[in-house]
């Protein structure tokens, strides 16, 4: 591990780019900071410090795009979201979270030519598949430590872009980040170091994501779909590549 200053300045310092890519684009601060997180902290706590940043980003988001959310669509994928969380919470222990992460990054892959396919078609989703996704994004959040790029190509084809997408994001993943603490708490793996160190992270991603709103305001729709896109597809391969060498 690093030394303890060197440490904390490594991680807030991504912590502030973090935030910053996550305010534009509505995920990536986890996939940003978990190695700094495990580098400094260990890997054990590097789950819990992330899922209580998590909801301090996510929430600071929301706050910077409140008028635009979708409640709505949030109702509909929080209801299923939630439980299904923490299903997958309890079941961490029990699954080979690499094999799980490299089914993601394959289907992350794959979600961006099916959902232009779907639009090529004159099909979107709504309120009850918004459920459905929810329901299985939830558990697959339970199992690793994030899956935030997996949301972006569903919250899209219900018709939300900008911040309407940014914030209507934000309020579900902050609502299965709060679901994971709750329930890493119960099963006494966040002792109160830990949840510190993730409030001081916390603040380093909400930092960043207010140095975002400037930045979202500079694009277009189209243009805003597209860098989604073209980071969704980085991110899975990411996410494959980490789950074949880890």
């Amino acid at each position: 591990m690093l030394p303890p200053e060197f440490g904390w300045m490594l991680v807030l310092l991504l912590g502030v780019l973090a935030g910053t890519v996550g305010g534009v684009v509505g995920f990536g601060s986890a996939i940003i900071l978990m190695p700094a997180l495990v580098l400094v902290f260990g890997a054990k706590a590097a789950v819990p410090i992330i899922a209580i940043a998590s909801i301090m980003a996510n929430l600071s988001r929301a706050a910077v795009w409140w008028r635009e959310i979708d409640w709505r669509a949030n109702a509909a994928y929080c209801a299923t979201a939630i439980p299904a969380a923490a299903l997958g919470a309890n079941l961490l222990v029990t699954l080979d979270a690499r094999a799980v992460e490299g089914a993601l990054g394959l289907a992350l892959i794959a979600m961006v030519p099916a959902r232009r396919w779907l639009l090529s078609h004159g099909l979107k989703i709504g309120i009850p598949q918004l459920a459905v996704v929810g329901a299985a994004i939830g558990l697959l959040t339970g199992l690793v430590a994030t899956t935030g790029p997996i949301n972006t190509p569903f919250f899209l084809a219900y018709g939300l872009t900008k911040g309407a997408f940014l914030a209507t994001e934000a309020i579900g993943s902050a609502a299965i980040a709060v679901t994971k603490v709750v329930v890493f708490r119960s099963l006494s793996a966040l002792p109160l170091e830990i949840a510190l160190n993730g409030f001081v992270v916390g603040s380093s991603l909400m930092l960043g994501s207010w140095l975002a709103k400037g930045l979202v305001q500079r694009l277009d729709a189209s243009q805003f779909r597209v860098l989604l896109e073209v980071l969704s597809m980085a991110a899975g391969a990411l996410m494959l590549w980490s789950a074949v060498m880890g």
